[in-house]
């Protein structure tokens, strides 16, 4: 399938490494212009940005912060003169017995997880509507439907990041296409932070495939998404997850 997005302009959250980098890199071959964003990564982000091409540039913003997104899209609008794709990547997952979570806690993840895609959304979508075009996707994960046991904060955010694209495509369509992705496990910095604190990744092979997923086969996903091969798609949730969950 040839999948050409010259011409369109994206904004990746969460773009400096893992999952974001690649989907970023995977817009960016098929053409289109990308802002990768990122948070204390000033290094990698530059990097990215010189790998993508086409004018890519790095703009740090801590996206669960409503002035720091605000700036980001400005900064994006203005250099790109608007903006056709928003992939709302960012997110942190933590490890932790739920009798042993502060409210800080729970704030920290679902503020990143969550509350950056509604900042984040609604920063994109009036641009989108003047324009009479747009395409939001957002990260989720397989255990935004399964939860999981030490990960409740992660668990909770994910599914309310399903629902949220869900309601949001059926309030911005036809015009505007609003999908998800809930990746199985996927060899990330986040998985590999996660192996240093629970020692295994039993559950993490458990599945089908018995391996973990490549960050390159969640962004041919995304890439899918992003573009007009995928026109008929609005509030659909791609799994790509090995067969972790099976729908």
């Amino acid at each position: 399938m040839n999948i050409d997005l010259s011409g369109q302009r994206a904004l990746v959250t969460g773009a400096a490494s893992g999952i974001g980098r690649a989907i970023a890199l995977g817009l960016a071959k098929a053409g289109a212009t990308v802002v990768v964003n990122h948070l204390g990564k000033s290094e990698a982000a530059a990097m990215l940005a010189a790998a993508c091409g086409h004018g890519a540039l790095a703009l740090e913003a801590d996206v669960s912060n409503s002035t720091q997104v605000a700036a980001m899209f400005d900064a994006a609008t203005a250099a790109l003169g608007g903006l056709d794709i928003l992939v709302n990547n960012a997110g942190i997952m933590q490890v932790k017995p739920f009798l042993d979570l502060t409210e800080a806690d729970w704030d920290t993840v679902v503020d990143t997880n969550l509350k950056s895609m509604f900042l984040c959304c609604r920063a994109a979508l009036p641009g989108m509507v003047a324009q009479g075009s747009g395409v939001i996707i957002n990260i989720a994960s397989e255990l935004g439907y399964l939860g999981r046991e030490l990960y409740v904060p992660y668990t909770a955010s994910k599914g309310g990041v399903i629902t949220l694209t869900r309601s949001l495509a059926r309030e911005f369509a036809p015009k505007i296409r609003i999908n998800g992705i809930a990746p199985g496990p996927t060899m990330t910095p986040m998985i590999e932070a996660e192996i240093a604190i629970t020692g295994g990744l039993q559950a993490e092979t458990a599945t089908p495939a018995g391996r973990l997923g490549q960050p390159a086969e969640i962004a041919s996903a995304a890439v899918y998404l992003a573009s007009s091969h995928a026109s008929f798609f609005y509030g659909e949730i791609l799994s790509p997850n090995g067969g972790a969950l099976m729908r």
